[in-house]
């Protein structure tokens, strides 16, 4: 399966006979990028926010769209779905109620956490079930997690890829971090950015890979 990344929170994932997913569709006017262009099965938004939720941005060409933004399991289109609430119910008045997607192409996981305000418990990463193969993690603070804190999570979820999102780019307009803070809390050198991610197998590695993706209009 295919991960493509369209700016801020929003990633495409494809995969031949299977639903294609849109994660966070943002209003461009308001976040920066372009205007999205695409279409998609399923669309997940991980809360109500202008950046995360412009489901007007995604055509509709196929015969029936389904539009995710609470909690549950969902089967559609061969793609097994689990959308889980990550804060409780005792939360801050301008605290944004938030889900983190996983996605099952067929044994492989994919987990999109939204703008994750926090690091989970352990108890919390035990509920998700099966290993994440792929981690879309925010690291440029605002309202989700900032760069020492993503760097925790990852190192809780023990992915075999992860992939920053949700931070500071020259076609943003969004008062985040840049990825370079990220990076230096990982202990990285420069990571060349990839077009996309393939991931043809349930478990690659036991250590996470940092995967760079290049912000590619839509």
């Amino acid at each position: 399966m295919q991960i493509t990344w369209h700016g801020h929170s929003c990633f495409r994932l494809t995969e031949r006979g299977m639903a294609t997913v849109v994660t966070d569709p943002y209003n461009h006017e308001i976040i920066g990028y372009e205007e999205l262009d695409m279409s998609a099965d399923i669309i997940t938004i991980s809360h109500d926010a202008p950046g995360h939720n412009y489901t007007e941005a995604i055509s509709k060409r196929k015969t029936k769209q389904h539009i995710l933004s609470g909690p549950g399991e969902y089967e559609i289109g061969e793609v097994f779905i689990t959308a889980i609430r990550t804060n409780g119910k005792k939360r801050a008045k301008d605290d944004l109620r938030n889900h983190m997607f996983i996605f099952d192409y067929d044994g492989i996981l994919i987990a999109h956490l939204g703008n994750l305000k926090r690091v989970p418990s352990q108890s919390e990463v035990k509920s998700i079930a099966g290993d994440i193969q792929v981690a879309l993690v925010p690291v440029g603070g605002g309202s989700g997690l900032n760069s020492s804190q993503a760097v925790e999570v990852i190192r809780i979820l023990e992915p075999s890829y992860a992939i920053p999102m949700h931070y500071k780019t020259a076609e943003s307009k969004m008062d985040l971090a840049p990825l370079s803070n990220f990076t230096k809390e990982m202990g990285l050198e420069k990571i060349e950015p990839r077009s996309s991610l393939s991931v043809t197998s349930s478990r690659s590695s036991s250590e996470t890979t940092v995967v760079i993706l290049s912000y590619e209009k839509s």
